[in-house]
């Protein structure tokens, strides 16, 4: 499913057409996606002003003018689409093009804002996404968002946090760090990717970058920062196309074609001078890609 960066570059594609607008209404084509819509959406929704798009892990949120936050997630295959008119745009990014086949246009929200009249669209043809709706000021109650951990581009993940969280863990690094109430928002692609930046096997026990006394040492220092400048550089290119993400204006992402190690087994590590080669393991059920050589 998209991960963090797939989500932001949502966010900024929409943001534009939403922000400021009047939902003029909100159309609801089926009670249900992967839970039931509430059944007050519709009507809590229509005539409200948009106030801001934000985002939280792997979460879009749309706050109306009322102190209500519309949360959504795109789950295995959802995707926004912008129609004014008779043009399509459809923000995100991914390896496989997302649906635009209209019998999957589940909600759609009808706008008239600082661009004029619109539509955006929610298209999901295996309808795990879902849209749920919650006081902006109780969100970190909401079950979807409750517990999580720190944004890893903000500044409340630090090497101090994570010592703190991995001290006496014996559990493998890579499922500490997907692990959402240690970091909210990282994937199974961008943890593969942290990892061979900072050198570090998927397999090793999380404790053993974490000092005796619990402070966090060089290897976490490294780990940290490779954590944000993955993500970082994942939204600048516009996330990963894979599976089904797609940007708001149809085009795709590209730091696919910058994957150091994931999806790239058999092929060389390209780490300088490292004369290994990309491995593909199995770790509680999913892929994980990563150099023996070079992450110890």
């Amino acid at each position: 499913m998209p991960e963090l960066p797939e989500v932001e570059t949502v966010r900024r594609g929409l943001a534009p057409t939403m922000e400021g607008a009047r939902i003029a209404r909100l159309e609801l084509r089926r009670k249900d996606l992967r839970f039931p819509f509430p059944d007050d959406l519709e009507t809590r929704a229509t005539g409200r002003e948009i106030v801001a798009l934000g985002r939280r892990a792997k979460y879009l949120l749309i706050d109306l003018d009322d102190g209500t936050t519309i949360i959504s997630h795109l789950g295995m295959s959802g995707s926004f689409r912008i129609e004014t008119g008779p043009v399509s745009d459809q923000p995100g990014d991914f390896h496989h093009p997302r649906s635009k086949d209209e019998k999957h246009d589940h909600a759609i929200f009808h706008l008239e804002g600082p661009t004029g009249i619109s539509r955006v669209i929610y298209n999901d043809p295996r309808r795990f996404g879902f849209m749920d709706m919650a006081r902006r000021s109780e969100l970190e109650l909401s079950p979807f968002l409750f517990g999580l951990g720190p944004e890893p581009t903000g500044n409340a993940l630090s090497a101090a946090y994570l010592a703190d969280r991995f001290m006496g863990k014996a559990q493998p690094l890579k499922s500490a760090l997907l692990d959402q109430k240690n970091i909210a928002g990282l994937g199974n692609i961008y943890v593969c990717e942290a990892l061979w930046r900072a050198h570090l096997s998927p397999t090793r026990a999380a404790s053993t970058i974490v000092t005796k006394t619990g402070k966090p040492t060089k290897q976490m220092d490294l780990l940290v920062a490779s954590i944000r400048d993955v993500i970082a550089d994942a939204i600048k290119a516009g996330g990963s196309s894979l599976r089904d993400h797609i940007q708001t204006d149809g085009s795709l992402g590209y730091f696919q074609h910058s994957f150091s190690v994931y999806d790239r087994e058999s092929l060389p590590c390209r780490t300088p001078n490292c004369g290994g080669t990309v491995a593909r393991i199995v770790q509680a059920g999913r892929s994980t890609f990563y150099c023996p050589t070079c992450q110890k």
